[in-house]
């Protein structure tokens, strides 16, 4: 059976020549409906007529939530530009379109890539080397990105509704890495009360986040580029602000959110976001069509991290969201696995050794034990929230501050300074 093809390269003098080319019966391939813009093929996609889409570059309003709408509609697609034009060759792959030909190429190698494009990898019988060898690689900026060859990790930090502390330790964690060395990125991505600008005493009014994500939509978002949206906090810790307001929600659409990551991959060794609480599709129950979803940008952050961490606080409220909050994200995301933070423990809310007594009640719960304690110190996080500072630079023996330098090593494999190894030991023997 032929395969099911729509067409959006409209404004092209070449696209009558190629759409005759590629209907050819020995090709394999038939064009069922030749779209006249971006609306249209989206609709065209919903029906289900057609398993991929051949795009150009110069459609107009292409952009990469378009891209992502496609693929969620079960639709492959593969971009087209004018030979020799790399930069939109590149821009087409930051959108999400993995293979990218130039115009001039044969009608046989850009059905071949329709149909690897379906089938998700090179089809046996075509060498994979004409696709590659067709375009020149994309390049990107050698500074400041990282060496291509080392990616980043990327930490989300996550928890139930209420005030277990999630911000508190994604701002910890990211600030101790740094300064072990270890080139960090601070991303808030809450869109429910990002306040990482205010802990940090930075300026909230900034593009940040929805900046990064909006280039990464259209497809102009590189190393260069994100670095300029981001706060230089120090040498090693740079910051993507979060929404200024909580009803600008719609501009972290998903698929932007991931593009942002992943470059943010390629300039950092270490990138720690604070997420929202919610993980629900709820949205997407009321609506016969795509519509955006408010959870969106903490499920595409859960999704793409290397290590999803559920900060839960230590009293017995606390300790019962956090149970079924990871019932909920078990439900929607069954392949993620966190590893359970207690913040703000201390004596008082639960009976007993705190530390034994929580860590018994999670195992009972959840099935697994808390990979880190983190003891509660009011004097010392209301002492760097008053000046927008961090806790190494307010409470530097904070018994706090020792125990997220140590999991921030863990999380960046990177060793504790002797006096930091003490200091985390005498903070658990006090708790």
């Amino acid at each position: 059976m032929a395969l099911q093809v729509f067409t959006a390269v409209t404004g092209a003098g070449w696209e009558s020549a190629l759409v005759g080319a590629l209907d050819r019966d020995d090709h394999g391939v038939t064009v069922v409906r030749r779209c006249v813009d971006i609306s249209d093929l989206l609709a065209a996609a919903a029906t289900g007529t057609g398993q991929a889409a051949l795009l150009s570059a110069e459609l107009r309003r292409l952009d990469g939530d378009a891209v992502a709408r496609l693929h969620a509609a079960g639709v492959a697609v593969v971009g087209l530009v004018e030979p020799g034009d790399d930069a939109a060759a590149q821009r087409l792959r930051r959108l999400g379109v993995a293979q990218v030909l130039p115009a001039d190429a044969d009608p046989e190698l850009i059905a071949e890539a329709l149909r690897d494009a379906v089938d998700g990898a090179p089809a046996p019988g075509h060498d994979v080397a004409d696709l590659r060898a067709a375009l020149p690689a994309p390049t990107r900026p050698a500074e400041p990105e990282r060496p291509r060859g080392e990616r980043g990790r990327v930490v989300a930090v996550w928890g139930a509704t209420g005030a277990p502390g999630r911000t508190t330790v994604a701002v910890g964690l990211a600030d101790e890495a740094a300064r072990l060395g270890v080139p960090t990125m601070l991303v808030d991505a809450d869109v429910h009360g990002g306040v990482v600008a205010q802990v940090l005493g930075l300026l909230d009014e900034s593009p940040g986040l929805a900046g990064a994500a909006r280039q990464a939509g259209l497809g102009t978002l590189d190393a260069t580029a994100l670095t300029a949206l981001a706060w230089a906090v120090r040498p090693d810790l740079r910051v993507l602000t979060g929404l200024a307001r909580a009803d600008r929600w719609p501009e972290l659409r998903p698929a932007g959110v991931a593009a942002v990551l992943d470059e943010a991959r390629h300039l950092a060794r270490l990138t720690v976001v604070d997420c929202g609480f919610g993980v629900e599709d709820d949205e997407e129950l009321s609506y016969d069509t795509a519509a955006p979803r408010r959870n969106g940008a903490t499920l595409a952050a859960l999704e793409h991290a290397d290590t999803v961490l559920c900060v839960s606080g230590a009293d017995p409220v606390a300790l019962q969201r956090c149970v079924r909050a990871l019932d909920q994200l078990r439900d929607v995301l069954p392949d993620v696995e966190p590893v359970l933070v207690v913040n703000q423990l201390r004596r008082g809310p639960v009976p007993g050794d705190p530390r034994r007594e929580v860590g018994e009640a999670l195992e009972r719960f959840t099935g697994r034990r808390p990979g880190a304690f983190l003891p509660a110190d009011r004097r010392a996080t209301d002492a760097a929230l008053a000046v927008g500072r961090t806790l190494a630079e307010v409470a530097p023996g904070s018994p706090l501050r020792a125990e997220l330098r140590a999991l921030a090593a863990r999380l960046a494999g990177v060793p504790v300074p002797a006096a930091g190894r003490r200091a985390a030991l005498r903070a658990r023997r006090a708790g």
